[in-house]
């Protein structure tokens, strides 16, 4: 089984989250969401909609019944409960300042669609860049992970045309899927005992003259591994390779891998990232915000090239670069970069800050894995390189089908308890790893 420490699981927890006593009361500040807006709305002077649009409250109110009774079909992903996927309730703050962006809905393509969102996620890819050690990034926020990935394969394709692409096979599928949509050659590349790319399988196909770019993973979706990008790095060099890090799950880690409490991660893979070629990174996982949240991050400058393009009906109100010149998507919603920007005033990427979050989920990965190492119950497959726990039930006597069994059951059992119930997942694993006298993972 696969299980993701994102706090302590409290049996017998209220469901509904006491917010106000926390953070943020959203019942006080969704509502002042709605003066912001009308207060600027006051400013243009009163107009009448459209009768087409009128919707009275005696016909509103049964649809939105309706509508709330379908959101009952929902997994408790803001709950203890919830263990499983990387899928998190984005914090009170972003969801305050998504909303009240949202209600002006800009657009972050270009200024002239957004321009307070627009100096608002100009500031935010520079907090993150920093987060990374990356001095003067070329940047934005995107609408995924996959996005940024694309983009980020899309410069390391016109870097070096006719080139290919190593991955490892832990990696994110994104990457095997944008090599084919954008025609360069993927090579996957095995992954050690600890789930990291292969050093030696890696320097063999660099010799070959095939590769171009280099992805490593700062956290794969299914083990959390954590490749040796201060290994990758040099190797690649010396081939004349780039170097692509896919930090999309893991990279707030950051600010616990590049401080002096790094609470058990290994510095170095961390450190390293300042001298690579391009960076993606997910706010809508470890950053607590709304889905619609990735960012892709260049180290060089002058990568905004391999994006230029003209508008005949944008790109009119200013000099410097539009976000939408150095990207591929082009309509943004702004009100990301809003929530993120609200997030980050609050909980600055530092390690007093955004830090003391990763620091806690990383402390209750390690302990949850020191518990299950002395279980006669459970037996842990891996030890976490960050938050992700993996584990199965230590069945016996022991057979591949009995733990591919004893898995299913406990996903199933433990989803529809009637008291208490408990939200895993399972991830698929190399049945060659998976042994009766040690660790094990499901099949």
């Amino acid at each position: 089984m696969r299980g993701r420490c994102a706090a302590v699981r409290i049996p017998g927890a209220s469901v509904v989250p006491p917010w106000e006593d926390v953070v943020v009361d959203l019942r006080y500040w969704l509502p002042r969401a709605v003066d912001v807006f009308e207060r600027f709305g006051e400013r243009f002077g009163p107009f009448t909609p459209h009768p087409s649009h009128r919707i009275d409250d005696a016909a509103f109110a049964p649809v939105f019944e309706r509508f709330a009774k379908r959101l009952d079909d929902n997994y408790p992903f803001f709950h203890p409960s919830y263990a499983g996927q990387m899928v998190k309730a984005p914090h009170p703050a972003a969801v305050v300042g998504y909303v009240t962006a949202m209600l002006f809905n800009p657009n972050n393509h270009a200024a002239e669609g957004g321009p307070a969102t627009t100096e608002m996620e100009r500031e935010c890819v520079a907090s993150l860049g920093a987060m990374f050690g990356l001095k003067d990034p070329l940047g934005h926020l995107t609408t995924s992970g996959t996005m940024a990935n694309l983009e980020a394969l899309y410069v390391a394709r016109e870097s070096h045309p006719g080139r290919g692409v190593a991955y490892s096979s832990e990696c994110h599928y994104t990457h095997e899927r944008m090599c084919h949509v954008l025609g360069m050659e993927g090579h996957r590349v095995p992954v050690d005992a600890r789930g990291r790319i292969d050093l030696e399988a890696l320097e063999r196909l660099l010799a070959t003259g095939r590769v171009g770019t280099v992805v490593v993973t700062l956290g794969t979706t299914g083990l959390g591994a954590v490749d040796e990008v201060h290994e990758v790095l040099p190797m690649a060099r010396r081939h004349g390779a780039r170097v692509h890090v896919d930090a999309a799950y893991g990279g707030f880690f950051a600010l616990l891998g590049r401080s002096v409490d790094p609470v058990g991660l290994d510095p170095r893979p961390w450190a390293a990232v300042a001298g690579c070629d391009s960076v993606v990174v997910d706010p809508h996982k470890h950053g607590l915000q709304p889905y619609g949240c990735g960012a892709v991050l260049f180290n060089d400058p002058g990568a905004g090239r391999h994006f230029a393009h003209d508008s005949p009906y944008t790109y009119f109100t200013q000099a410097e670069l539009h976000l939408g010149e150095i990207s591929l998507e082009c309509s943004r919603a702004g009100a990301a970069a809003a929530g993120l920007w609200l997030t980050l005033q609050l909980l600055p990427l530092n390690r007093e800050g955004f830090g003391e979050i990763l620091a806690a989920g990383r402390r209750a990965a390690l302990r949850w894995a020191d518990l299950l190492a002395g279980s006669d119950v459970l037996e842990l497959y891996q030890r976490p390189d960050l938050d992700i726990v993996t584990y199965v039930p230590a069945v016996r006597p022991f057979s591949l089908l009995s733990v591919d069994a004893a898995c299913e059951r406990l996903l199933h059992e433990g989803m529809y308890a009637a008291d208490d119930p408990v939200f895993l997942s399972v991830l698929r694993a190399d049945a060659r790893r998976v042994r009766p006298a040690s660790s094990a993972g499901c099949a």
